[in-house]
């Protein structure tokens, strides 16, 4: 086909850049058109006010934060009593080394008399 200029130029392919920058631009676009829609959606189904909702999340986050105190001073109770038995018991066998040690010592003496 031929036009009053002359004929008619095919248009340049497309480079890799051009494709690119449309690919970007094009999810950009969609991105963002996605979040509106997003944030319409949760506004229309939203079940109750912002201020309601904060004020129920801070009474949440304070009764996590009380049951995670009461978990760790439970730990460490239960620590302290454990490490105080195994202080215990470690005593006790610490006494019977020394008796026994002491007890060797004595026949030793014995022995070399």
């Amino acid at each position: 086909m031929a036009s009053e200029d002359g004929p008619v130029q095919p248009s340049p392919a497309p480079t890799v850049h051009d494709i690119e920058t449309r690919g970007r631009a094009g999810f950009v676009s969609g991105f963002f058109l996605g979040v509106l829609m997003g944030a319409g959606i949760a506004l229309l189904f939203a079940p109750e006010r912002g201020e309601k909702t904060r004020n129920r999340l801070r009474r949440r986050m304070r009764s996590l934060s009380e049951d995670a105190r009461d978990g760790i001073d439970n730990a460490s109770s239960r620590t302290r009593e454990e490490l105080q038995k195994r202080r215990k018991r470690l005593r006790a066998e610490l006494e019977e080394i020394r008796k026994r040690a002491k007890a060797r010592a004595q026949e030793a003496r014995r022995s070399l008399e």
